[in-house]
This record gives C-alpha cells, sequence and structure tokens, in this order.
C-alpha cells in the first residue's frame, strides 16, 4: 500500500488548509493508502543553523523533531503540504520544517542518494494545497517557489496544486462550491497505484 504524508503548516486548528488537507488525505485513503497527518505546530523544530553538520553525512545535527520527519519524508510514496499564504509566503510553521531539509538537499545533491521511486514503482508525487486572504494573480508565487524546492529536494515531482485565493476567514472554504470536492479527487488520484513511468527529470 502507498504511504501518503500530509503536511499541515497552519497554526490555526479547524481552518481553511485543514479542512482542504483532511479532505485530500479520505480520498487517499478510500484508494487503500496508508495516511498520515503532521501537525507542523505541534513539532518541536528549531531553525536551520547553517552550520554545514550535514555536509558529509546528509544528517542533521540538530536534535528535536526533524530527525523523525526526515525518515517520513524518504519513506513517504505520495506528499502533501497544505498552508495558508502568510506576508506572501508559507507559514513560519511549514517555512522552518522546509529550511531544515538542507540535509536531504546534501544527500540527494551532494551524495548522490536518490529516493525517487514509490513502492508502486511509479515517481514519488507531491500535491500542494493553499489559501490566500486576498486575490491577484501574483499571490502564490512565492509559496510555489518554496514548495516546488521543497518538493525536488525530497525527490518528490511538483505533480499538482489546488490554490484558493480570497479564502482567508475562519472555515470560509466551507462556502466555496467546488474547493473540498477538488482536493478528495486530488487525494483519490495520489492514493491509487499507478504503472511506473520514467525516472524524473532533475
Amino acid at each position: 500500500m502507498l504511504q501518503v504524508l500530509g503536511l499541515w503548516g497552519s497554526p490555526r486548528w479547524g481552518g481553511n488548509s485543514e479542512l482542504l488537507l483532511d479532505k485530500a488525505l479520505a480520498g487517499a485513503q478510500s484508494q487503500g493508502a496508508v495516511v498520515e497527518k503532521i501537525v507542523l505546530n505541534d513539532l518541536d523544530i528549531r531553525p536551520c543553523q547553517h552550520c554545514d553538520g550535514c555536509l558529509h553525512t546528509g544528517l542533521c545535527i540538530v536534535d528535536d523533531d526533524m530527525q523523525p520527519l526526515h525518515h517520513k519524508l524518504i519513506a513517504a510514496d505520495r506528499l502533501i503540504l497544505s498552508a495558508p499564504i502568510f506576508f506572501m509566503g508559507l507559514p513560519a510553521q511549514a517555512k522552518v520544517a522546509v529550511d531544515r531539509c538542507q540535509a536531504l538537499w546534501v544527500t540527494k545533491y551532494l551524495l548522490k542518494r536518490r529516493h525517487p521511486y514509490a513502492k508502486d514503482g511509479s515517481r514519488r508525487r507531491g500535491l500542494w494545497l493553499g489559501v490566500g486572504g486576498r486575490t491577484g494573480p501574483n499571490r502564490f508565487d512565492a509559496s510555489r517557489a518554496t514548495v516546488q524546492a521543497f518538493f525536488a529536494t525530497c525527490d518528490v515531482t511538483y505533480e499538482d496544486e489546488l490554490l484558493y485565493p480570497g479564502v482567508d476567514a475562519y472555515q470560509e472554504i466551507l462556502k466555496h462550491p467546488t474547493a473540498l470536492e477538488e482536493a478528495y479527487a486530488a487525494g483519490r488520484r495520489f492514493g491509487a497505484e499507478i504503472s511506473p513511468s520514467q525516472p524524473p527529470k532533475d
């Protein structure tokens, strides 16, 4: 069975990004996938210290909750990140975890240890779920670049995104005509095993 890891990167319980993530994970679970939801706000994760302690081993020397999360990121067949936009970027809860993936960057790009394939032989794939309080064509651009770099570092292909501008008030996503159904459908696609594909491009 595929393992689908969902990262929730908001401090507001029961809010828009959590509702979207829960729907996506339910969709994946409906296809037989094993799902896990990580609440990043509950983890003790220090900011990256830029100490180069991971440079020769690919292992972070900062001993906190990021260590087990590294293992989960490597083991997951599918990765879903759900987070709102704070000041045009990812919230601190999500960004600190992304920054601490420097050890995985070293593993992939310097030590050449790759983890591109899922249990079904297909490429590992990632989904980004995002909400933003204001509308506008550039609302998600800064966060998209960060999420793309995060997925690439984890050896996960940036497969899909569901982004909802103009959603800010508590549980406002419930009023959206299609968002929850779209998240569930995306989760179903991610939870289903597929035929092996070509190796991912760097």
